[in-house]
């Protein structure tokens, strides 16, 4: 969900030091190593734990004489795979909700997923309160299209109770074969019961712009679900079609974007933000891991009015720009308080396949405010009840081969946006107000003029 630096280890060759180095930590009964692989053991994590001392060998030993017993003394056989697999959760879940250790089906998982092409549901989920919750859903996916929304609380996954659930665990229950169904038992605030939805699953394709329209005929919609590597370029190329069109003010729609790629939401902020302007920082553990990010001398678009719409399923990347946007005072945010997902996530191989999603750095807006667990609060707030959104995120789906008579049927029984049509009505009276602000200006020069004439005569 979110700006992902894959790297590998640094693998340092080693000499006399080392080889001492190596010999104290075997001294100290560092078996567990040795059981995790069978493999060579990176210098690295050896030289580091050596260099905190003793407290480090007793906490690493506690874990291998927990390891030796429970493979020795358990009632039935384990796999000691098993049970290293399942120390690494256990030691990476205790971080945060994003932080992840997958075995190599997840990870390969996990990469399908940036790769752009997955089978699923079609739902970034993350662990809230020790419970699998949906940031949000990917629009045209079969989750969307069921009316499963942010904030829904995945209870049960065919029956089987989530509680202490793994992240790693949960896409295991949920991707499948495309066809295959799943069903997932949801608890939804304000609801008595649990809600079973029996999905469908699909290939997802993730797409950056699924919808780019004039709403009337100066005000242009542009809508991302997605910071994906293509994003910018197919931002440009609506951008391009839309101005042809006679766009004059923009309503970029963020609802439901659980962000991606760190670079493209900076991209899509310098369209807006110019002066070299501070768009976005990252601080990790030390003052030396600040990096900043920064616009352009000229922004792309620098004068057209915006708009940018959010709600609860708005996260990281699309955090990112309507918080520049805010701070900056480049624009209006509108709508409800996002998501507050706005940490960097480090993916990082490990040596048999499996992977490590880690939690490295926090972002913070051009003003030094942090995102993440607070997220975004809306210039101006538009809350609409999750009835009426699921409806709306129903009626947003196309559906082909309709006669003409029930298109227009169809048209007919949709209902509203609220968020969207307050957009307009504030991007319609900015054009209005610019409108009077030019006519009072010509009278000014017709006045000027006219003065300057008498002046002559």
């Amino acid at each position: 969900m979110e700006a992902w630096d894959s790297f590998a280890a640094d693998v340092h060759k080693g000499g006399k030091e080392m080889f001492k180095k190596r010999k104290i930590l075997w001294s100290v009964g560092l078996g567990l190593f040795l059981l995790f692989s069978l493999a060579v053991i990176d210098s690295r994590i050896i030289q580091g734990v050596a260099e905190k001392g003793n407290e480090v060998y007793e906490q690493i030993r506690l874990l291998s004489e927990v390891f030796v017993l429970v493979r020795d003394n358990y009632v039935e056989p384990v796999d000691p795979q098993k049970l290293i697999y399942g120390a690494c959760e256990g030691m990476v879940g205790k971080l945060d909700p994003f932080s992840q250790f997958m075995d190599p089906s997840a990870h390969q998982m996990m990469k399908s997923e940036t790769e752009g092409k997955f089978g699923g549901l079609g739902i970034r989920i993350a662990i809230q309160e020790g419970r699998l919750t949906v940031v949000t859903p990917l629009p045209r996916t079969p989750a969307y299209e069921l009316g499963i929304l942010p904030g829904d609380k995945i209870m049960k996954i065919e029956g089987k109770d989530t509680k202490d659930i793994t992240l790693s665990e949960a896409v295991k229950l949920l991707r499948g074969k495309p066809g295959t169904e799943v069903t997932i038992s949801i608890f939804r605030e304000g609801e008595k019961d649990l809600i079973d939805f029996t999905v469908t699953r699909a290939i997802v394709k993730i797409e950056s712009v699924p919808d780019a329209k004039m709403l009337t005929d100066k005000i242009g919609y542009i809508e991302l679900i997605e910071f994906s590597k293509e994003t910018p370029d197919e931002f440009d190329k609506v951008w391009k079609k839309l101005k042809k069109q006679g766009m004059e003010s923009l309503i970029l729609d963020l609802r439901y974007n659980p962000g991606g790629l760190l670079a493209t939401a900076v991209e899509i902020c310098k369209n807006f933000i110019g002066d070299r302007k501070l768009i976005v920082y990252t601080q990790g553990r030390s003052e030396d891991q600040i990096i900043k990010f920064f616009a352009e001398k000229k922004a792309r678009h620098e004068k057209i009015p915006l708009v940018i719409l959010v709600n609860r399923g708005s996260a990281s990347g699309s955090e990112i720009v309507a918080g520049c946007v805010q701070d900056w005072k480049r624009g209006i945010v509108l709508g409800e308080k996002t998501f507050g997902k706005a940490s960097v996530q480090s993916l990082m191989p490990l040596s048999d396949g499996s992977g490590l999603r880690l939690t490295t750095a926090k972002y913070y807006t051009p003003s030094g405010r942090s995102i993440h667990d607070v997220g975004i609060t809306p210039d101006i707030v538009v809350e609409v009840p999750r009835e009426m959104m699921a409806e709306l995120m129903k009626q947003r789906e196309k559906i082909y081969g309709l006669s003409t008579e029930a298109e227009k049927e169809r048209e007919k029984e949709k209902i509203k946006d609220p968020q969207i049509e307050r957009a307009k009505e504030i991007l319609l009276a900015q054009e209005r107000f610019s409108e009077i602000e030019k006519g009072v200006e010509e009278i000014r020069e017709g006045a000027e003029e006219g003065a300057e004439k008498e002046k002559e005569k």
